[in-house]
């Protein structure tokens, strides 16, 4: 499984998406609760970008129409989105982000 560099664990603030691109897909980092995770940042629903919304309990919430996706699974909780989104294997090395492209769900 190829990882790339994301981002810096330092530029990264608690429970506040960051918008990255990597080869091409758009990919929300987040921290929260402890651990990073990284989601794919379009949502399934509107087309709109997810890191343009709130993180609470492990979720990030569309600023559309409030659809809320599990960062650990990539499940909507909610309508109106009905499909999950990809979620993205994360691992760390001192400061940086590593996230392959490889989904988990």
């Amino acid at each position: 499984m190829a990882f790339v560099r994301a981002c810096g664990l330092s530029e990264l603030e608690e429970d506040t998406p960051k918008r990255v691109e990597l080869d091409g897909t758009p990919v929300s980092v987040v921290k929260t609760e402890g651990e990073v995770f990284a989601i794919h940042d379009i949502c399934s629903h509107a087309n709109v970008s997810l890191s343009e919304g709130e993180v609470e309990d492990c979720q990030i919430e569309c600023w559309l129409h409030g659809s809320a996706f599990d960062l650990r699974t990539g499940k909507p909780s909610g309508l109106p989105a009905t499909r999950p989104v990809p979620v993205y294997p994360v691992k760390i090395e001192g400061d940086d982000v590593l996230v392959s492209l490889t989904q988990e769900s």
